[in-house]
C-alpha cells in the first residue's frame, strides 16, 4: 500500500516509481495525489481510494474519515480524508494534511490507534503544538511524524514548513535517531508511546 504519493518536481525530492496493490489519496493536491508514480503488482492497476467510506481490498480493511485541510471547515484549503487501516491486527491511522484538532465524531470513527502518521510542520497543516494535542486525543502506541521541512525540499513551495524538531521538543522526545526501515507487528507494539523518525529513501 502507498499513501499520498507526491510529485517530485513540485516537492523537490526524488520519488521513484513503486509497486503497490492499493493507493490512498487524502486530498487532491499534487504533493499527495501523484498516483502515476505507483504501478500495480504483476501488471495490475492499483486500487485507488479517495474520500471517506469503508473499503476492503485483498483482506485489508480501510476506513476513510472526513476531515478538513484547515481550521475553517475546508474554506481555505479544502477537504482532507483520514485513512484508518487495519492490517494483520495492527491499526494504522494516516491523517493526511489534517488542518485542525479532531472532533468527537472523528475520534469515534477512528477509534483505537496503534500507529499514527501525523503532520507536524504547520502552515499547510497542524503545527507542533496542535499535533501534540492530537496525539493526546488518539493515544497511539507509535507516532511517525510527517509533512515537515527536510533538506532538499523545494523552498519556493515549502519554505513555510518547520522541521521536525519543534514537534519532538513539544512532545518531550528531543533525542530520536531516524531509522532506515520500521517493521511493526502486533506482538511487538510498545506499551508506552514511541516517536519514530524514518529516514527519507533517496533511491
Amino acid at each position: 500500500m502507498v499513501m499520498d504519493p507526491y510529485d517530485s518536481q513540485l516537492v523537490g525530492l526524488k520519488y521513484s516509481k513503486v509497486e503497490a496493490d492499493i493507493v490512498t489519496v487524502s486530498h487532491n493536491h499534487s504533493d499527495h495525489n501523484a498516483v502515476t508514480n505507483v504501478v500495480g503488482v504483476d501488471g495490475n492497476t492499483p486500487f485507488l481510494i479517495q474520500g471517506p467510506g469503508e473499503y476492503e481490498v485483498q483482506g485489508v480493511s480501510i476506513f476513510g474519515v472526513a476531515a478538513f485541510h484547515d481550521e475553517e471547515k475546508g474554506n481555505q484549503r479544502g477537504k482532507n480524508t483520514i485513512f484508518v487501516v487495519d492490517f494483520e491486527g495492527v491499526k494504522f491511522c494516516h491523517l493526511g494534511d489534517l488542518g485542525h484538532r479532531l472532533e468527537d465524531k472523528q475520534l469515534t470513527e477512528i477509534g483505537n490507534v496503534d500507529v499514527l502518521l501525523l503532520p507536524v510542520g504547520g502552515f499547510f497543516t497542524i503545527d507542533a503544538k496542535a499535533a501534540t494535542e492530537v496525539v493526546a486525543q488518539l493515544e497511539p502506541k507509535i507516532v511517525i511524524p510527517m509533512h515537515y521541512l527536510v533538506e532538499g525540499m523545494n523552498k519556493d513551495n515549502f519554505s513555510q514548513l518547520t522541521p521536525v524538531e519543534p514537534f519532538l521538543s513539544q512532545i518531550g522526545a528531543s533525542s530520536v535517531t531516524p531509522l532506515p526501515k520500521l517493521i511493526i507487528t502486533k506482538e511487538k507494539l510498545p506499551d508506552t508511546l514511541q516517536i519514530i523518525l524514518l529516514e527519507r529513501k533517496t533511491g
